[in-house]
């Protein structure tokens, strides 16, 4: 019989040490080793496997070839994937629970026609998965479902279908009896993941990993999970709100700037293909003072998007500031430069930002959107309707330039407004012949307020 004997590993970064420390000693985190057992002829035994050397090549005589992509029937999936699926590499797409990421991959697999697909899963039963089906309107008889939890069993259900394309949802459910520790401990995640990536890599078929987040926002289990995969994908939304982000954290096939915004309906997801249509309001409505419309960028895309201020003297002595969906901090910066550099007495008064749509936004450009909003409602005047603007606000109250400008007057100019002001000196290189729109130039936050309230 094996010896059985523990050791404790840390929960965030997987590494291994024989006694408990509270601190762990490779990533530094606090309270995040825990023990597991682990069995001395398994680990013996795979230390002494001898595998097949590999041949040294010079830079110069590798060959490249271009890597085959199966195209997924979401372009918004493409398009964070980097142009599709590769075959034989290992995806991992990590979400809060209840985000959609079984209905996101579920809805796609299912109207692939020309591959056969085995999806294994862990968390749900047969008859879960087919009222999803239904309710999500799709059915495809070459999609084979298996809810198994045995890492050994759903290598044997591999060997009977021999599938053109694997999805495991999730990892954390999926354990080998190998390791004696739980299903979703780190030696179990990193076992399993392992050996995943190497049936992916010796067949040829890739292999999408669907997995959860702990509370801090990151992928659960040991990091080592995220160096083994050759993508990590990242739901991101609010339950709340219909909007989600597929945000690509890490990908060795193509951009990791890429987003993908998608909208829940009552039968699925449905693609965004154009988000600035979606996240302005203000098209054939009247017009209210504390909204302004600012551009910004996710990734590579840029989208214009409404923030909303409202400004109200403090009702119970001491000043609220309330932010949904922009940063707090930087909120508070904005309103001292306001109050310091341009005047406004705004320390006394309440003051509630809101970034439309449930959007998190972390673009500096927004600033000059932001401060805009604020002064509109504390002085109760309206915006000009077709104006939209680019610009990060300093300290000293300078509009300070952005990236990606000449993106981000197009969008605006396709979205039908008429001007838009962005920060002077930020336009060099910029062929301004192609655009019909109206630019304005602002080097400080007074130039910015006298062109939108003159």
């Amino acid at each position: 019989m094996a010896k059985i004997k523990s050791a404790w590993f840390c929960s965030e970064c997987g590494a291994e040490s024989p006694k408990w420390q509270g601190k762990c000693p490779s990533c530094g985190a606090w309270n995040t080793m825990v023990e597991e057992k682990i069995s001395a002829k398994s680990s013996k035994n795979a230390a002494g496997v001898r595998r097949a050397k590999s041949k040294i090549q010079k830079v110069t005589e590798i060959e490249l070839n271009e890597e085959p992509r199966i195209k997924m029937p979401s372009n918004e999936l493409n398009r964070v994937l980097g142009g599709g699926l590769v075959a034989g590499s290992l995806v991992l797409i990590g979400g809060e629970p209840g985000i959609g990421k079984s209905t996101l991959v579920l809805q796609n697999i299912l109207s692939i026609r020309s591959k056969k697909i085995l999806y294994v899963s862990g968390e749900e039963s047969a008859q879960q998965l087919k009222m999803r089906a239904d309710r999500i309107g799709r059915m495809s008889d070459n999609v084979l479902i298996a809810c198994e939890t045995s890492l050994e069993n759903i290598f044997e259900h591999i060997d009977e279908v021999s599938p053109e394309l694997l999805i495991v949802d999730s990892i954390q459910t999926i354990a080998s009896d190998e390791i004696e520790s739980s299903a979703g401990s780190v030696s179990q995640v990193r076992e399993c993941a392992s050996r995943l990536l190497k049936y992916a890599k010796e067949s040829n078929v890739p292999v999408l990993l669907i997995g959860h987040i702990n509370k801090e926002g990151s992928i659960a289990g040991p990091k080592v999970l995220e160096h083994i995969v050759d993508a990590v994908l990242q739901f991101e939304g609010d339950s709340q709100y219909l909007y989600r982000i597929l945000r690509s954290i890490k990908n060795r096939f193509g951009s990791t700037s890429e987003i993908g915004i998608y909208e829940m309906c009552q039968k699925g997801l449905r693609e965004v293909t154009n988000p600035s249509e979606m996240l302005i309001s203000r098209a054939g409505e009247e017009n209210l003072s504390g909204v302004a419309t600012g551009t910004t960028i996710e990734g590579m895309r840029p989208f214009l998007i409404e923030v909303q201020a409202l400004v109200s003297t403090a009702a119970y002595g001491t000043p609220q500031r309330s932010v949904t969906g922009f940063d707090a901090k930087r909120l508070n910066m904005l309103l001292a430069v306001l109050e310091k550099r341009v005047g406004f007495k705004l320390a006394q008064k309440d003051v509630f930002l809101n970034i439309a749509g449930g959007i998190k936004v972390k673009d500096p450009a927004l600033d000059l959107s932001v401060v805009s909003a604020i002064l509109s409602s504390n002085v109760d005047m309206l915006v000009p309707k077709g104006y939209c603007m680019a610009g990060e606000v300093g300290l000293s109250g300078e509009i300070r330039p952005v990236i990606r400008l000449e993106q981000r007057i197009a969008e605006a100019e396709k979205l039908g407004m008429e001007t838009i002001l962005v920060p002077r000196n930020n336009l060099k290189g910029v062929d301004l012949n192609r655009f019909k729109i109206k630019i304005i130039e602002v080097s400080k936050t007074e130039e910015a307020f006298r062109a939108l309230f003159a």
